[in-house]
């Protein structure tokens, strides 16, 4: 049972500031304390990056105001794709320099996560973006080149990537997802304001709910010796279980919002040990598909559990005790899943939102090289993930 779940709903309504694994200031309302949050860590003129998708969002015109306010001097860079491409980075790091920036505020989704830490990660040097790619050696940042300072504030519940450096980024010369990062980028402030979730749409609800989810589970799967983060995991797992079916039904419910960003936020600590094989597959159809990245990791998810789960008894107890199912079998919990997406309307093949039967291959290949399969619990050929990918294009449950 969680530890959250037995305390008083009332709070999630409360203000909170935590400093694990960063500064984290958590609340309803807590958006209107940018202005000072920014004096206080020295920011003159930042940077906001968010989505093309959030660019005419109200919270955009409030982090405006709220800035203008604070007389902050600010601009605004809303071109990031919903799979960011290094081509966005690049228009980012520009204007950027071309406003002398001296901080990035990343706001909205995954998406505007992503492509907020890429411009940090580029802005004051001359590497090239991919020379940051998670599976290569981090490059020197000499003290003149140190990263802009960078504040994140997340509008969905699901994407987690809020208290950490590493963005997937698509490569459009190889229509391939990578992921970016640096041990020295870090957040100097994550804004977790839960009103900021309200308006999501109970689509978007779902499928970033989802996303979390998928998050907590392959995290707390990958065959790893993280503690804390298993711990992260197997909460953020109890609070999505908990409170998304909530938010879908009562989007203006701030218990169920609450619960859900500070769900996604433990499922995006968890995943610091890695991620598996419904990451390594959803990136490489959104790379080439555009498409949902909470959306297609819930339609994949079943049919890599079916892979997975067999060989794992209990950790999958574990994780049953954690959603409170009466059975924890490995049958038990991918039932209990399954109906979760279809009470959630979630399409049941990738073939529904668009993805051609004649990838499975492709996909396949380069799915393998992502960082996200080579932490999965357990390996696979190329010609088993080929198999799957075909299930799951023609029917994923």
């Amino acid at each position: 049972m969680s530890i959250l779940i037995d305390k008083p709903k009332s709070f999630f309504t409360t203000h909170q500031d935590w400093t694990f694994p960063v500064p984290i200031a958590y609340g309803p309302g807590r958006l209107m304390e940018i202005g000072e949050k920014c004096s206080l860590l020295g920011i003159k003129n930042p940077l906001i990056v968010t989505d093309k998708g959030s660019a005419d969002l109200p919270f955009i015109e409030k982090l405006e105001t709220y800035l203008s306010k604070s007389n902050i001097s600010f601009a605004s860079f809303k071109k990031i794709s919903p799979n960011p491409l290094d081509t966005d980075i690049a228009a980012g790091k520009q204007l950027f320099l071309d406003g002398n920036h001296d901080a990035v505020i990343a706001i909205g989704g995954g998406s505007a996560m992503d492509g907020g830490k890429g411009i940090c990660m580029t802005a004051k040097n001359n590497h090239n973006l991919w020379d940051f790619e998670f599976e290569k050696p981090s490059p020197m940042i000499s003290a003149s080149e140190t990263f802009p300072k960078l504040i994140t504030i997340p509008t969905t519940a699901g994407t987690g990537a809020e208290t950490e450096s590493t963005a997937m980024v698509t490569d459009t010369s190889k229509a391939m997802k990578f992921c970016v990062w640096h041990k020295d980028l870090k957040p100097e402030l994550a804004l977790l304001d839960p009103e900021l979730t309200i308006g999501l749409p109970e689509t978007y609800t779902a499928w970033t709910g989802i996303d979390a989810m998928v998050h907590a589970i392959e995290a707390y799967l990958v065959p790893d010796f993280h503690p804390l983060c298993d711990g992260a995991a197997l909460e953020g797992l109890t609070l999505v279980n908990t409170w998304l079916p909530v938010a879908v039904q009562e989007p203006k419910n701030i218990f169920a919002r609450g619960g859900m960003l500070v769900g996604s936020c433990l499922a995006g600590i968890a995943f610091l040990k890695g991620l598996g094989l419904v990451h390594a597959i959803s990136h490489m159809v959104g790379a080439e598909f555009d498409t949902q990245h909470g959306l297609t990791n819930a339609i994949i998810l079943p049919s890599i559990l079916k892979y997975n789960l067999p060989d794992m008894p209990n950790s999958t107890e574990k994780m049953a005790k954690a959603i409170d199912l009466k059975t924890t079998s490995m049958e038990s919990f991918i039932e209990h899943t399954e109906k979760m997406l279809d009470d959630f309307k979630i399409p049941k093949s990738l073939a529904e939102i668009n993805v051609p039967k004649n990838c499975a291959h492709r996909i396949a290949k380069k799915s393998m090289q992502d960082s996200a399969a080579q932490t999965n619990p357990k390996s696979i050929s190329l010609e088993q993930l080929e198999n799957i990918i075909n299930t799951v294009i023609v029917k994923a449950r």
